[in-house]
């Protein structure tokens, strides 16, 4: 199986890196630059119409998008990782609710607070869009911080790839300050995230220490 996965750092690729570190499988990164806006250009268009990251090609294939597919692929290819809960569950189901929760609720939120230029009608609005982006985002965080029923990890059960995404996802929106204070238990689940071995040096590469 080979991997090449299309990225950038502190993104949403992240969290696929991280989940390919954890099965030990072999994969190259192909940075695109977020900063100098390289996923608007006509080349990485050609990988992701979209014209976002991360875009993940498995042994050569058909280019494969949206970090949350992306991560559920590779738990389907990696059975023996245990990176969700076996399928028929409760646990799985509530890892899948919590992942898609952060795909569908919080990740889109994070890109008007990145780019509110894109979403505001009057130039003028720009901050004002930004921080009602931020109030959404943190409301949104405090009903996850509600349901993390396990330490350090959201299920008493132990680890998932849902961790991984909540972890990478929580670090977004320029909310260090606000955090700590109150959501203390994804900020234990981040850093155990970041302790695992095989996601430690991936961690530290995006996000030193945390």
């Amino acid at each position: 199986m080979t991997y090449l996965l299309y990225g950038s750092w502190r993104s949403g690729s992240c969290a696929v890196e991280c989940a390919l570190a954890e099965v030990g499988a072999e994969y190259e990164v192909r940075e695109v630059s977020l900063r100098e806006d390289e996923q608007r250009g006509s080349g990485y268009e050609e990988v992701n119409p979209q014209r976002k990251i991360p875009a993940l090609v498995i042994d050569g294939g058909p280019v494969l998008t949206e970090s949350a597919a992306i991560l559920l692929t590779l738990d389907e290819r990696h059975p023996e990782a245990g990176l969700l809960p076996p399928g028929g569950t409760a646990r799985r189901a509530q890892a899948l609710r919590w992942l898609l929760f952060a795909a569908a609720e919080i990740y889109p939120v994070v890109e008007i607070n990145d780019y509110p230029e894109r979403f505001a009608p009057d130039p003028a609005g720009t901050e004002a869009m930004r921080e009602r982006a931020r109030e959404i985002w943190r409301t949104r965080w405090i009903v996850v911080e509600e349901h993390v029923t396990g330490d350090p990890f959201l299920s008493p059960g132990g680890f998932s790839l849902t961790d991984v995404y909540l972890a990478v996802v929580s670090r977004w929106a320029q909310q260090d300050d606000w955090r700590p204070a109150h959501l203390p238990k994804v900020e234990r689940l981040t850093a155990a995230v970041a302790a695992r071995p095989a996601i430690a040096p991936v961690w530290a590469r995006h996000f030193g220490s945390t």
